[in-house]
């Protein structure tokens, strides 16, 4: 038994085609990301610890879908949330409608450790944010060009975008037209990263913009304990994918679940629990307290990222490892 980590940037149907300018930023991402956490394990950080820190750099990367690379609401708006979760004491925190807040897991933390409740939202959780003096910016911050676009062309096409979806695009009558279409980039979903320590702590945290032209107010499974986050004595786990398929699902739940009662190692039963999702809504990571590792998706990829003491070190994309230099 010893350490192990696991993180995510999202699943979907990417394209093998992606072109490199829109797929070398998310792989240094994950690499950059993947590092923090190993080295926060390595120094002997709490695992909770180490979920958020990861998840903050998530965050904070523009070419996720969580703070600063956030999608955006139907009303051109941005909608963020998050949630956190210890497995040995089952705390828990989570919070929805932030515009302002630019981490939103550590927020998450915060309602799980300085309020009496789990979950706050919109003007509440911003409120809260102000009291509790942490970083905002001007919701401008998080809004991008390519977010911009991508929010178009949900409206042209009058449809909610989930992760990589290839956004479905009327006929282009035009060379402009058609040079608008993004290699069927419609942005990346959820962020989440889960550890555990050698001595079998456990944690999870979930981040994220939501759905491209999502109805304002609508809210997904990513602040939702026991659908995109959850995390036990026995495992850990954070989702991603379409928030309605994982709350009918109880996805993260179900993986610790289907472990305790049927008696499953991780891997089966996160595998069992995505096999029960319709195909091509669904993925997630997972970590035991055994150190051992699952990332499973039923999309054409999953960003993903994982790491154990033994020394095994992995990102991907699709099924094959990408090749990256330490």
């Amino acid at each position: 038994m010893g350490w192990a980590i696991a993180l995510h940037g999202g699943a979907g149907d990417i394209p093998r085609s992606l072109p490199p300018e829109l797929r070398l930023p998310r792989e240094a991402g994950l690499r950059h990301c993947l590092d923090v956490g190993i080295a926060a394990l390595k120094a002997h950080k709490h695992p909770l610890d180490v979920v958020e820190l990861v998840v903050r750099e998530l965050e904070n990367h523009p070419h996720f879908n969580a703070g600063k690379g956030s999608v955006l609401t139907s009303s051109g708006t941005i909608e963020m949330e998050a949630s956190i979760m210890d497995g040995k004491s089952k705390r828990c925190g989570a919070v929805s409608g932030l515009s302002t807040v630019v981490n939103a897991v550590s927020l998450a933390r915060l309602v799980m450790e300085k309020t009496p409740h789990i979950y706050l939202g919109f003007h509440g959780a911003e409120a809260f944010a102000r009291e509790q003096g942490v970083e905002t910016a001007d919701p401008s911050y998080f809004i991008t060009p390519e977010n911009i676009e991508r929010l178009k062309q949900a409206q042209e096409a009058n449809r909610v975008q989930i992760d990589y979806t290839q956004p479905i695009q009327k006929e282009p009558n035009d060379a402009a037209a058609a040079a608008r279409i993004p290699n069927g980039d419609s942005q990346i979903g959820t962020v989440g990263c889960v550890a555990v320590d050698g001595e079998g702590n456990l944690a999870s945290a979930t981040s994220t913009g939501g759905l491209v032209n999502k109805m304002a107010g609508r809210i997904g499974d990513s602040p939702i304990i026991g659908a995109g986050t959850y995390a036990n004595h026995i495992c850990a786990v954070s989702a991603t994918g379409k928030g309605e398929a994982m709350i009918r699902g109880t996805v993260a739940r179900d993986v610790a679940a289907v472990m305790e009662f049927k008696g499953l190692s991780l891997k089966e039963a996160a595998a069992y629990v995505i096999d029960q999702v319709p195909p091509g809504n669904a993925g997630l990571v997972a970590v035991s307290s055994t150190g051992e590792i699952a990332t499973v998706y039923n999309t054409a990829g999953m960003f993903r990222a994982s790491a154990s003491e033994d020394g095994y070190s992995e990102i991907s994309i699709w099924d094959s490892p990408i090749k990256v230099s330490n």
